[in-house]
C-alpha cells in the first residue's frame, strides 16, 4: 500500500493541470466578435416542445404553437411535414417542413435596423409534399424575394440543402413579416427553416453621410435603408469552407472558391500570422478568410499573359455589389510597388493599380474594396450571365503578380424592390377552363394591343430617322437609318443575298450572309490575315458580283472582351457617321454566333505599322503632319460636326488607317460614347494605356477633352517613332507623353525625336507642333485645346513646313533640304494654362533659349550635332 504522504504531491499536481486545462479551455473558446441583438432560428413545421440544434450545433425552435406561428390565409391550415426516406437529415432545421397550398405569414417582432434573413430549403422526401407542385413566391414587407421560387429545375439542388440569404432594414415599427404566396391552388409554398440575424449597420449599407460606392457604369451609387440586397457568393478565395458558428458572430457560410476559379493560381495561407484590423472592423469577416489567399507564382513572363479569374453565373437586370477581400500575407511583400494589379469586373476597369500594402500600409492588415456593376438584360430570352472578375499583374521593379483573399457578390432590389429573376409567368395548367378561355382572350388582346404600339414605335422611329437624316443629308443616308432600325429590330436576321457589289457603298449597311463573309476570306485563311487585336482578327477579304470589291473584315473572336455590346455599337456609330474621315462600314454579318464587321479596305494599314517595328520606308515629315491633319478633322468631325457630341474613347495610331491615298481615317468605334448633353459623361473608365487621359483615370468623368489628351499621344509616336507605353525601356521612359515632357523641361528634347527626321523639320514648324502636342497632353482638361483648333495648328506647322521647304528650294533647286538651326520649345509656365488666343502665346514659344527671366522652359538641340540616336523597340 502507497504512503499517504507520497499521494499528496501527485495529487496537488493532477489538480495544477486540471486547473491549468480549464484555464486554457477558457482562453480558447474566444468570445463571438460580434453579438447579435435578435438572433432567430424557426424550426419550421416542428412540433417538438424546446428546442432542436442543427449541425453546427446552434438551436432551433419549433414553430408549433410559437409566437411565431404563421397566420394563414381564410384561416386554412397547412401542414407540418417530417422528412421521410433513406437520405434524411436528422438535425433541424431540415427534418420538417411547413407546406401550404394556401398563403401564410411569419411575423417576427425585432429591433430597428437591418437583418440577415436566410430561407433554409431541403427538397427530400415529406409527406404532402410533391417537388413538381412546389413553385410560390415570397415577400418581405415591400420586397419580392422570390418569385415562382422552385426547386426542381436546378438538378444540384436535388435532395441537397440549401439556404437562399437576404439583407433587409427593419423599420420603425419593428416586424419583419416573410409571406409565402403559393403560385395557385394547384401548388404549395414550401419552407423548411427560418433565420434572422442583426447586422451591423455598417456592414453592407452606406447612407448618403458614408462615401458612394464606385459604380463601373455611372456615378457613385449609395446602398440606403429602403433598399434589400441578396447574398450570391460569399467565398473564402482558396481557403477551406467556414461554417457559420465559425465566422464573426454573424453566422455567415464561407464557401471554398473551387468551382468558380479559372486556370491555374498558388493558394497560399499563413495560419499563424496576427492580424490588424485598423482598416476595416474585426467583424468583416473571419481570420481565416484573410489567411489565405490565391497569387499567380513565381513565373513572370508566364503571370504577364495570363490573369486570375473568377466566372459567376447571375441574373441579368440587376446592380451586383462586388465586395473584394485583400490581405498581404507574405512577408516578403512588404513594401508598396511590390505587387501591383489592375482589377476588371465584368471586363471594366475597377481599379487601375491596386496595391495592397499601399491600401493598408503593413502586411497582416485586412481591407475591403467595394465596386457596383450593372449587368444588364439585352434581350427577353437573356436571363442569366457569366460576371466575370479579373486580376491582371502590373510590372513591377520585383514582382509580376496579383492576390485576392475574399469575394462576396450581392443581388440589388430594383426600384420597385423586386429581387427575383426575371422570367416568363408560368401558366397553371389545372386552372378551370373557364379562366383558360379568359387568358387566352387577354393573351389575344395583349398581342394585337402589343402589334399596334409596337407598329406606332417603329413608324415614329422612321420618321425621327428621316427627319434627322434630312437635316444631316450629306453625312445620313436615309438608308442608314433604316439599317439601324432593321438592326435593333432584326438582330438576327438570317442570309440576305443578291446584292450587287455596285450598291453595296450606296447601301453602306449591307447584311452578309456566314456563307458570304467565308467565300470572301477563303474560309478565314490565315494567310488573309492583316491585323489582329483584342477583338479577333481582321482579313483582307474580296466580294464579288458585278465587280470586284476589296474589304477588311474583322472577325470577333467568341472569347473576345469587346463582346456583343461594343459589336453593336460599332454599328450603331458607323450608321449614322458619314465623312472622309471616318472608315466606312459597308456591312455586317451576325449569324450563327458570328459577329463580323465589313469595312472599306485601307491599302496602306495604320499609322502605327509606318512608324516602328516595322519594315516599311519611313514616312517623310509632311506625310506625316497631312496624316495627323486628317486624323484631326475626323475627331473634330465627331466633336462638333453631329448633333450630339461622340466621344471615340480609343484614340491610337493603330486605330488611324491608311487608304491607297494616304488619307487617314479613325477607326473603330466599339468603345465610343454620345454624349447629348455637351458635358462631361461619368462612366467607367475604358480606352488603352499609354493613351489614357489622366483626368479621366482619376475622376471617371469622359469629355471630348479625354479624345484629345489620346491624340497629343499620337503626335508625340509620330514625332518619336516610339511606343505610347514600353516598359523594356527604363521606368521613367514608360510613358512616351510623361517621358517627353520631362525632355522638354530638361532641355533634352533630342532623346525622343526619331532619328530619321533629323534636319528634315524646319525650326518653325517643329515650336508649333511640339506647342500643340504639349497643350494636348497637359493633366486638365480645361488646359488642353479643343479639335478644332488642333486641326487649325496642324495646317498652320504644315503650312510653315511648305514655305521653309520653298524657300531652301529657291536656294538650292533639286538639292536635299537640310536645317541646321536649333530647334527650340519652351513652355510658357506663368500663364494659366488655358489655350491662348493671342498670336504671340498661341505659339508659346520665345527666341530666348535660355528662358531666364521669361518664366518660360525650353528645349532645344542641334540638329546637325546629332552624330548617333537611341534604338526604341
Amino acid at each position: 500500500m502507497r504512503n499517504p504522504s507520497m499521494l499528496t504531491p501527485i495529487v496537488s499536481i493532477f489538480c495544477l493541470f486540471f486547473l491549468l486545462y480549464q484555464i486554457t479551455l477558457v482562453a480558447s473558446s474566444t468570445p463571438p466578435l460580434y453579438v447579435p441583438i435578435d438572433d432567430i432560428t424557426l424550426d419550421c413545421g416542428s412540433a417538438t416542445s424546446g428546442k432542436s440544434m442543427d449541425l453546427n450545433g446552434r438551436d432551433w425552435t419549433g414553430d408549433f404553437q410559437s409566437k411565431y406561428f404563421p397566420k394563414e390565409l381564410d384561416n386554412l391550415k397547412s401542414k407540418i411535414s417530417n422528412a421521410t426516406g433513406e437520405r434524411i437529415i436528422t438535425k433541424a432545421p431540415y427534418s420538417t417542413a411547413r407546406i401550404s397550398y394556401s398563403q401564410f405569414t411569419y411575423v417576427f417582432p425585432v429591433t430597428v435596423g437591418p437583418k440577415f434573413v436566410r430561407l433554409h430549403f431541403n427538397s427530400v422526401i415529406y409527406p404532402g409534399f410533391e417537388g413538381s407542385k412546389a413553385l410560390f413566391t415570397v415577400i418581405a414587407g415591400s420586397f419580392t424575394l422570390l418569385r415562382n421560387f422552385t426547386l426542381v429545375p436546378d438538378d444540384s439542388l436535388q435532395e441537397k440543402p440549401f439556404f437562399k440569404e437576404f439583407c433587409i432594414n427593419v423599420g420603425k415599427d419593428k416586424k419583419l413579416n416573410l409571406t409565402f404566396i403559393p403560385f395557385s391552388t394547384t401548388f404549395h409554398a414550401f419552407i423548411n427553416g427560418i433565420e434572422i440575424v442583426s447586422m451591423p449597420d455598417d456592414l453592407y449599407y452606406r447612407g448618403k453621410s458614408e462615401e458612394g460606392i464606385p459604380n463601373l457604369s455611372g456615378s457613385p451609387f449609395y446602398i440606403n435603408d429602403d433598399m434589400a440586397l441578396e447574398m450570391v457568393y460569399r467565398l473564402n478565395v482558396g481557403g477551406i469552407l467556414i461554417r457559420q458558428t465559425d465566422d464573426t458572430g454573424l453566422f455567415r457560410e464561407w464557401s471554398t472558391d473551387d468551382s468558380y476559379f479559372m486556370g491555374g493560381s498558388q493558394m497560399t495561407n499563413d495560419q499563424s500570422m496576427v492580424l490588424h484590423y485598423t482598416k476595416v472592423p474585426n467583424y468583416t469577416a473571419p481570420d481565416d478568410v484573410y489567411r489565405y489567399a490565391r497569387t499567380m507564382g513565381f513565373n513572370r513572363n508566364k503571370n504577364r499573359l495570363s490573369n486570375l479569374t473568377w466566372e459567376l453565373p447571375v441574373d441579368m437586370g440587376f446592380y451586383y455589389l462586388v465586395r473584394l477581400h485583400f490581405c498581404e500575407i507574405d512577408p516578403n511583400m512588404n513594401l508598396v510597388g511590390q505587387r501591383r494589379f489592375i482589377i476588371y469586373i465584368d471586363y471594366l476597369f475597377a481599379e487601375m493599380d491596386a496595391d495592397v500594402i499601399l491600401w493598408t500600409d503593413e502586411i497582416g492588415t485586412p481591407i475591403y474594396r467595394d465596386y457596383l456593376a450593372m449587368i444588364e438584360k439585352k434581350g427577353v430570352e437573356d436571363n442569366s450571365h457569366i460576371l466575370s472578375i479579373d486580376l491582371h499583374p502590373v510590372t513591377s521593379v520585383s514582382h509580376d503578380d496579383a492576390i485576392l483573399n475574399g469575394l462576396e457578390v450581392f443581388k440589388l432590389s430594383n426600384t420597385d424592390g423586386n429581387l427575383a429573376k426575371h422570367g416568363a409567368e408560368i401558366i397553371d395548367l389545372h386552372q378551370p377552363t373557364t379562366m383558360m378561355s379568359k387568358t387566352k382572350k387577354f393573351i389575344a388582346i395583349g398581342i394585337g394591343t402589343g402589334f399596334l404600339v409596337l407598329l406606332f414605335l417603329m413608324g415614329c422611329m422612321v420618321f425621327w430617322k428621316v427627319k434627322k437624316s434630312k437635316r444631316y443629308v450629306s453625312y445620313y443616308p436615309p438608308s442608314r437609318c433604316w439599317c439601324l432600325c432593321w438592326l435593333r429590330l432584326n438582330p438576327y436576321k438570317g442570309k440576305q443575298t443578291g446584292k450587287k457589289t455596285s450598291s453595296l457603298r450606296k447601301e453602306q449597311c449591307h447584311h452578309f450572309s456566314l456563307a458570304d463573309i467565308k467565300i470572301a476570306t477563303n474560309n478565314f485563311h490565315e494567310d488573309l490575315i492583316i491585323g489582329k487585336g483584342g477583338f479577333g482578327n481582321v482579313y483582307k477579304g474580296q466580294i464579288d458580283d458585278e465587280e470586284t470589291m476589296t474589304v477588311a473584315i474583322k472577325r470577333l473572336n467568341p472569347g473576345s472582351r469587346q463582346g456583343a455590346h461594343e459589336f453593336q455599337t460599332e454599328i450603331e456609330m458607323l450608321s449614322q457617321l458619314r465623312y472622309v474621315h471616318l472608315v466606312s462600314l459597308i456591312g455586317y454579318c451576325n449569324e450563327k454566333g458570328e459577329m463580323i464587321l465589313v469595312y472599306d479596305y485601307m491599302a496602306n494599314g495604320t499609322l502605327r505599322e509606318h512608324l516602328y517595328d516595322t519594315n516599311n520606308d519611313a514616312l517623310p515629315w509632311k506625310k506625316r503632319l497631312d496624316i495627323c491633319i486628317g486624323a484631326a478633322r475626323g475627331l473634330d468631325y465627331l466633336h462638333r460636326g453631329v448633333k450630339h457630341t461622340i466621344i471615340h474613347r480609343d484614340v491610337k495610331t493603330t486605330n488611324i488607317l491608311l487608304d491607297d491615298r494616304w488619307v487617314a481615317k479613325v477607326s473603330d468605334f466599339g468603345l465610343s460614347k454620345m454624349d447629348q448633353n455637351n458635358t462631361a459623361v461619368s462612366t467607367m473608365v475604358k480606352g488603352t494605356w499609354g493613351y489614357l487621359d489622366p483626368e479621366y483615370a482619376r475622376c471617371q468623368k469622359l469629355s471630348d477633352k479625354s479624345d484629345v489628351y489620346s491624340f497629343g499621344v499620337v503626335l508625340l509616336e509620330v514625332l518619336c517613332a516610339r511606343k505610347a507605353l514600353n516598359q523594356k525601356l527604363e521606368e521613367e521612359e514608360w510613358n512616351l507623353a510623361h517621358w517627353a515632357r520631362k525632355c522638354i523641361e530638361r532641355g533634352t528634347i533630342n532623346e525622343i525625336i526619331d532619328p530619321y527626321l533629323k534636319g528634315k523639320i524646319a525650326p518653325v514648324c517643329f515650336k508649333v507642333f511640339m506647342q500643340i502636342a504639349e497643350s494636348c497632353t497637359r493633366d486638365q482638361g480645361i488646359q488642353r485645346p479643343k479639335m478644332g483648333d488642333v486641326v487649325e495648328k496642324l495646317k498652320l506647322a504644315l503650312e510653315l513646313q511648305e514655305n521653309a521647304d520653298a524657300e531652301k528650294e529657291s536656294i538650292n533647286p533639286s538639292g536635299e533640304h537640310i536645317y541646321l538651326d536649333t530647334l527650340s520649345f519652351c513652355i510658357d509656365v506663368t500663364n494659366d494654362g488655358l489655350w491662348a488666343t493671342n498670336a504671340h502665346k498661341e505659339h508659346g514659344m520665345t527666341s530666348d533659349s535660355t528662358g531666364i527671366g521669361t518664366g518660360l522652359t525650353c528645349s532645344s538641340f542641334e540638329m546637325d550635332s546629332i552624330t548617333s540616336h537611341k534604338t526604341f523597340s
